[in-house]
Order: C-alpha cells, then sequence, then structure tokens
C-alpha cells in the first residue's frame, strides 16, 4: 500500500508525484469539496452561527472516490495551499474522509520544487484549528452581510443586487474619490521656464525659483509678464553650485499587492489575470531539459522575509554573473508591514539560476512576463546600492538699472554606480519628469539666455484609481488580505457598480446609490476603520487570541437590530436611477420605459406598473450592418450568459454568429467587418471572404 497525498491542484500532481517517488499517490481535491449552499442563508443565526456545510454540487463523485482511495491507502497527507483557505480546505477533507484531527497529517510546500517538497514532508503537523475558524468566520461574516443585506438594497433601488463586506468599502473609495474630484476647485500659477546654454555650449533648463524677498509664487498672468518684462536684457550669470552623493536603495521584494500593482502599471495586467499566471508558476511549468517544477514561490503572501538558503543561492548568482561590487557590503534585509500575517516567505524565483531568457521558450506570453518581473525584481532587492552624483545650480538674473536680481534653480544627476539598477528600477503611480542631465556648471560662469517663456498651470485634482492604486489603497487601510484583492476588484467591475476606462475606475450611478443608501443606514460596512478592525479581529482568530463565535456575535447583534430599524423607516420608500430610465416610449401608454433586472438579465418594461403591464426585451445596437440583408446586427444573449450576435429582423433574417462587430467596412464590398477569436478580421459576407490579421498596440518595451 502507498502513502495518499491530496493537493488543491491538478497541476500540482505530476510535479509532487515526480519528487515523492515511488510509495506515494498524488490526487486533487480541485479546490473546495464543501461549502455552505448557495440555495440559503445556510447559517444557524440562534445557534452560535452553526454552519451548516454540504457537499458542493457535482463534487459527490469526486468525493466518493477520494474515500476509496483512502480506504486504499497506508497514511493520508493534506498537502492543500498554505494559507487559511487552504487549511480550511484540509478540515473539510480531513471531516469527509474520516481522518483523525489529531493526526499530523498537514503538510505545506511553500514552493513545488525537490526542496519545497522534501520540506514540507519532514514538516507534517495536525490541521490548524485557528486557521480554520478564521476562514470559517470570514466565510459566515460574509454570507450574514450578503444574504441580509443584498434582498434590502435589491427591493429599494433595483433586484438582483448585492452588497459584500468588502467589495462594498472597495466600491465606497472609488464613489469618494470621485465626490473629491467633483468638489475639487483649480487653483490657477505660472511657472517661467528658461533654457541656457553653458560656457561649453551644451543647453540646460532651469525654472524660475525666487528674487531677492525669496521664494516667490506666481499666481497669475499679470504678475509673470511682470517678471518677464524685469527679465528683459537681463545678464545671467552661474552664483553657486552644489554637488554631492545620493543613493538609492532597491525596492523590496514583491508581496501580493506589489505584485498586483507592479503587473498593472508595467504590463497592464488586471489583478486576476496576474494571479492566473502567478499561480501557473507556482504550480509547476514543464521546463525543458529539466522537467516540471515550480519557478516561483507561493504568491499569497504579505511577509518581506527571505530564507537564508534562497539569500546565499541569489548572492552566489549576482557574484557570479555582475561581479563582487554589485553585492551590498552587508546583507539586505526587509521589514513586513506590523499587520502582515508572515506564513510565507516573500514572492520569489524558487532557483534564480533559471533566468527568463533560460525558461522562455517553455512559457506562454503572461507567465514570461510574470515570471521576469518576480525574478529581476527578487535579484535587484539583494544588490548593491545605486551611487547617484547631485548637482543644482542656482541662477541668479541681473537687469542694469533695475535693484535685486531674480534667482532661477537647475539640479540633475548622473549615475557613478548603477548598482541594482543595472537590473530593475520600480514604476510609480505618479510619472513626473525627471531630473535632466546638467553640463559642467562652476560659479562665476556667464551663461547665455536662449527662450524664457510664462506657462500658466492649474492645480489638480486626485487622480482617479486605477487598479494598482486601489489595491494600494486596500492594502493602507488593511482592507482585505493578499488573496482577496484580485477577487474584491474583479466583483465591483463585474457588478457594474464600477466601470473601466483607459485603466481608471469610475464608480456607476449604481454604485453611487448603493454607496449613499450605506452610509447613511449602515455606516459601519462602508466605515474603513470599522472594516479594518474586523481584518485584524480575523487574524488574531487565526493566531488563537479571539473566539470566532463572540467575534460574530458582536458583528451580528447590532447589524441585524439596526437592518430591522432601516427596513422599517423605508418601508414605502424606492429609489429609481436616472440610469434606469430610457428614451424608448411605451407604445401602450406614451410613458418613457424604464430598464429592470429580472431572472434572466435585463429588460424593459413600462413605469406605469400596474395600470401599464407592457414590457419587451432590452435590445444593445451595434454599430455593424447585417450582412445578408442589411438590417442593424443587435447583442444577444444565450441560454449560459454568453453574448453573441443576430439580425434586429429575426426571424426573416436569420443572420446569427459568435464573431464580434467592429465599427470597419470592408474594403472590398463595403460591408460591416467582424472580429473573430484569434485576432482576425473577417466579412461575413459569403460572396467576399475578405479577411485579415487584426492590428496589435503597440507597447513601449521596458529595456531593464
Amino acid at each position: 500500500m502507498s502513502k495518499l497525498v491530496i493537493v488543491e491542484s491538478p497541476t500540482k500532481v505530476k510535479t509532487v508525484k515526480k519528487y515523492l517517488g515511488d510509495g506515494y499517490n498524488v490526487t486533487a481535491s480541485m479546490g473546495h469539496v464543501r461549502d455552505l449552499p448557495a440555495a440559503k442563508l445556510s447559517v444557524d443565526v440562534k445557534n452560535d452561527f452553526a454552519p451548516k456545510y454540504a457537499v458542493i454540487k457535482g463534487k459527490e463523485k469526486l468525493v466518493k472516490e477520494l474515500k476509496g482511495m483512502v480506504a486504499q491507502s497506508d497514511g493520508v497527507y493534506l498537502a492543500t495551499d498554505p494559507d487559511r483557505e487552504g487549511e480550511a480546505i484540509s478540515w473539510h477533507l480531513a471531516t469527509l474522509l474520516g481522518l483523525d484531527m489529531n493526526e499530523a497529517n498537514r503538510i505545506t510546500f511553500n514552493e513545488i520544487t525537490k526542496t519545497g517538497i522534501e520540506n514540507g514532508m519532514k514538516s507534517p503537523r495536525s490541521i490548524d484549528m485557528n486557521l480554520v475558524n478564521a476562514q470559517q468566520a470570514r466565510r459566515i461574516l460574509d454570507r450574514l452581510v450578503g444574504y441580509k443585506l443584498s434582498p434590502f438594497i435589491s427591493q429599494k433601488i433595483r433586484r438582483g443586487l448585492s452588497a459584500g463586506r468588502v467589495q462594498s468599502v472597495a466600491v465606497r473609495l472609488v464613489v469618494d474619490r470621485e465626490n473629491e474630484i467633483r468638489a475639487f476647485v483649480p487653483e490657477e500659477y505660472w511657472s517661467l521656464d528658461a533654457k541656457f546654454t553653458a560656457p561649453n555650449r551644451k543647453s540646460f533648463s532651469a525654472s524660475f525659483y525666487g528674487d531677492e524677498t525669496g521664494k516667490v509664487k506666481i499666481t497669475n498672468k499679470e504678475q509673470a509678464d511682470a517678471y518677464l518684462a524685469r527679465l528683459e536684457n537681463a545678464k545671467y550669470s552661474v552664483v553657486s553650485v552644489k554637488k554631492g552623493t545620493r543613493k538609492k536603495n532597491p525596492a523590496p521584494p514583491f508581496i501580493t499587492s506589489t505584485l498586483q500593482q507592479e503587473a498593472s502599471r508595467r504590463m497592464g495586467f488586471q489583478a486576476q489575470r496576474t494571479m492566473r499566471a502567478a499561480q501557473e508558476l507556482y504550480e509547476g511549468v514543464d521546463i525543458a531539459g529539466i522537467g516540471t517544477t515550480g519557478l516561483i514561490t507561493y504568491m499569497r503572501t504579505d511577509s518581506l522575509r527571505i530564507s537564508e538558503e534562497a539569500r546565499a543561492a541569489t548572492n552566489s548568482f549576482i557574484l557570479q554573473t555582475y561581479g563582487e561590487k554589485y553585492l551590498p557590503d552587508k546583507p539586505r534585509y526587509f521589514k513586513s508591514r506590523s499587520n502582515a500575517q508572515d506564513g510565507h516567505e516573500a514572492i520569489r524565483p524558487t532557483n534564480p539560476a533559471l533566468t527568463p531568457d533560460r525558461v522562455r521558450a517553455s512559457l506562454s506570453s503572461d507567465q514570461y512576463k510574470l515570471y521576469t518581473l518576480i525574478w529581476k525584481r527578487f535579484v535587484a532587492s539583494l544588490m548593491a546600492t545605486c551611487v547617484q552624483n547631485t548637482v543644482k545650480a542656482d541662477i541668479d538674473a541681473v537687469t542694469e538699472g533695475v535693484d535685486g536680481y531674480c534667482r532661477f534653480t537647475a539640479a540633475g544627476y548622473s549615475i557613478k554606480f548603477d548598482g541594482f539598477t543595472v537590473l530593475y528600477e520600480e514604476s510609480t503611480d505618479d510619472e513626473t519628469e525627471a531630473e535632466g542631465k546638467l553640463p559642467e556648471l562652476n560659479a562665476g560662469d556667464k551663461l547665455k539666455l536662449k527662450d524664457l517663456k510664462g506657462n500658466q498651470h492649474f492645480t489638480q485634482p486626485p487622480a482617479r484609481y486605477t487598479e494598482a492604486s486601489l489595491i494600494k489603497a486596500l492594502e493602507e487601510n488593511g482592507i482585505g488580505r493578499p488573496s482577496t484583492y484580485a477577487t474584491i476588484i474583479t466583483t465591483i467591475v463585474k457588478r457594474e457598480y464600477v466601470k473601466r476606462q483607459q485603466k481608471q475606475l469610475y464608480p456607476t450611478e449604481l454604485g453611487e446609490a448603493i454607496t449613499k443608501l450605506l452610509k447613511e443606514k449602515f455606516s459601519k460596512i462602508v466605515n474603513t476603520k470599522f472594516t479594518a478592525g474586523m481584518e485584524t479581529k480575523l487574524d488574531e482568530v487565526g493566531e488563537g487570541k479571539e473566539d470566532y463565535i463572540a467575534m460574530l456575535h458582536d458583528f451580528y447583534d447590532d447589524f441585524d437590530k439596526n437592518l430591522q430599524k432601516v427596513k422599517a423607516e423605508m418601508k414605502d420608500v424606492k429609489i429609481r436611477l436616472d440610469e434606469d430610465v430610457t428614451d424608448i416610449p411605451c407604445e401602450k401608454c406614451g410613458r418613457m420605459m424604464v430598464v429592470k433586472v429580472g431572472r434572466y438579465g435585463k429588460f424593459l418594461a413600462c413605469p406605469g406598473y400596474p395600470e401599464c403591464k407592457n414590457a419587451k426585451p432590452l435590445v444593445t445596437k451595434t454599430s455593424a450592418k447585417c450582412p445578408k440583408c442589411g438590417g442593424e446586427v443587435i447583442e444577444k444573449k444565450s441560454k449560459r450568459g454568453f453574448p453573441f450576435y443576430g439580425c434586429g429582423n429575426w426571424p426573416e433574417c436569420d443572420f446569427m454568429t459568435w464573431d464580434k462587430p467592429t465599427d470597419e467596412t470592408c474594403p472590398k464590398c463595403g460591408k460591416s467587418l467582424f472580429k473573430r477569436r484569434g485576432g482576425l478580421i473577417v466579412c461575413l459576407d459569403e460572396n467576399c471572404g475578405y479577411e485579415r490579421k487584426a492590428e496589435r498596440k503597440s507597447r513601449k518595451k521596458d529595456d531593464k
């Protein structure tokens, strides 16, 4: 008989089996096997919130097969992911499979490599019920808020809405930022920008600083023009040059939130796309000449800890590749946030010798881009500091016959030693103009003015959130945890509470209406400090410092009391959204029809119900014309909710396609073109046959 090892993902099975060898049978649970059934609350609030779990629909056969494998095994190891969710899955498996909860049958793999698996097998332990209870508490909290509050929100605003405990706070952040932008009053200011030629005939730029009275802020055109008039025929000279050096340290290795932020900024990846590629890199990729191996450590972490074994291997790689001067004088250690769980290492390559170029042929495009980012960031984090030479020049302008002077300043830097920047530099959300390179300047140098202009500016409102900056805000406010950031953003966009436009996140009218209602009636639900406090309590449950049932009572007892009160107060209140009112008149009574949401999606209905019961499907028009009859092509939905396109003259015309309409017309026949999966632009007229590849949007390549 062999020992059975149960992992979560089938992708890991082959890799783990390879390293464990004979005597072990490896299988996958395919994620969760048991959960709270969705058809009802499934939480007994009168009995200390006892959860009513059931085998997930469709997994009955899998559970039966697992029971059979357990019966034929010499022992069982539960090797689900090394986090709270994975701990809970192991507990559910142990419960269903009749395993001893006190037995040391729980193992974790921080990396899916030979070393990682061997280390995991050396340290079996019993299931950590504190971690399980932390996951249960989160699951029950989310179920209570979702199933109690969502029906109320749906009744008051629109059918089918939901209010999530953490997602609602994320929507509020986006709404609050939009309100800040609307309330912002721009202030005018001016800059005086000069271009000079140095004695060595090299040009450089400088900006107005002030006059003999000190620093001056120019607030209007009249003031700017007065200085420009004063500077006519002025003579410019360098009065002082300050030279120095400054050191720039590398960014720490990635944790989940910073990986998602950097992948968004550099590559335009949405958080979900980043985590999908990271999961694949962690679980294992078939590398030519090596076999299947995990390329990165576990990707859901908030710790900056690095193992000494990984540090030594990376230092050796840096020494061999770049030389001794690229190693720091002392080992560099990074401090994690105070609320970090520190259960895992930072995200790093499992083997620094596996460079991105070495594994490129074995990876998909997304895997390669993300692995390159992780590999460069980690290796750079252990490299020597970058040293820059800095220079700052003060330039005075003196006009004959005018008392005093005007001062301009110029600053720049050059690289004395590139250090870690030879490999990687962190990007930022705020793209400001970098300091320029200055020519050799000395005090007393006379300068020739090439150009001097006054430029009008206005102060700018705070920027709208992007995925990167929203994840950063969630982390800074203590909202959510590493495993939840991607889900939070995906959910609020999918539910149409927030929309993306050119990477920026805007609140929809629906999102604003829900936020307004929650702020007025359920202020704790959308309060960042309250939600952060709940996350802290969940952490304390995971550490065994807090009783999760007492915590649930603290939250739910007040929440339910307030919910009953608000229901009574708003008994006859209905909130109508402007976006729900269309310009389509009702054929029966003339009122403008409104958008409603039913079991099968959106439809148009007369607002005069019940006097007028007229209703009809909501048609989403496209700009394309039917290639058969010339009618309008409209978007439709399949029974499973997938979009397809058909002729608006159906059933007279039976045209239908899965290809997406474009705004282009065919250069051969003039009919509408459609985009097919795989990036092919096609004409669907049977007698034409025109097709070409879609043009790809160019991206600036990172040359670092």
